[in-house]
């Protein structure tokens, strides 16, 4: 249209069109050129959508409560160990505490009834402990203590000859304190220390 018909027209009272608008912003349209459904604009052609306050590099936490009772398990058992620690100490500390009460009552049994002999000269060898010991006696002792009619007790470190009776007694306060108590009927050959003529020399070592 030239100016002057344009000019015309206003004077005649026509308004001239419109200017079409500007669109705000364009959809991101597919290979085909058609905009792709559920898009946002900002999201990226072939990204995979992230959950809301979903971090990159973060492991999936174990679904269930598979990990709770694992731990829970664990828990169990340590203070099952425990507790078996405890009551083994426990059982310890009993038995040590009726060792200790067992060895005093027979330590005031037998109180002034010893039957060493200071100048005896013979050694009666025996077994005790996993290893050989020894009690000096006299000839009569020895012919006594192989007949079963006297003893042997081990108390504070020492070898204490006593009657027969008392070892009895012994037998039921505190047996580990028996270091010989022979058998008059048992065979020889099981106690070969017995034989009087049986003679260990003193500067052996055992």
């Amino acid at each position: 249209m030239s100016d002057s018909l344009r000019d015309q027209l206003l004077g005649l009272g026509f308004k001239p069109a419109p200017k079409p608008e500007r669109p705000q912003g364009k959809k991101p349209v597919t290979p085909q050129g058609k905009p792709q459904p559920g898009r946002r604009p900002h999201e990226a052609a072939g990204k995979p959508q992230q959950r809301p306050g979903h971090k990159p590099g973060a492991k999936p936490k174990p679904r269930g409560g598979e990990g709770m009772d694992l731990a829970k398990a664990y828990a169990i058992r340590a203070q099952h160990e425990k507790d078996e620690r405890i009551a083994a100490e426990a059982a310890r500390q009993e038995e040590a505490r009726k060792r200790r009460e067992a060895r005093a009552k027979l330590t005031e049994l037998v109180k002034d009834k010893g039957l060493n002999v200071a100048d005896a000269e013979i050694a009666r060898h025996f077994p005790y402990g996993g290893k050989i010991k020894r009690v000096y006696v006299t000839a009569e002792q020895l012919k006594a203590l192989n007949a079963g009619e006297l003893g042997v007790l081990q108390l504070d470190g020492r070898y204490l000859l006593v009657t027969a009776e008392l070892v009895a007694q012994a037998a039921d306060i505190f047996p580990q304190a028996i270091a010989l108590r022979v058998d008059p009927n048992a065979p020889a050959e099981e106690d070969p220390y017995a034989d009087p003529q049986y003679q260990v020399p003193d500067d052996l070592v055992w």
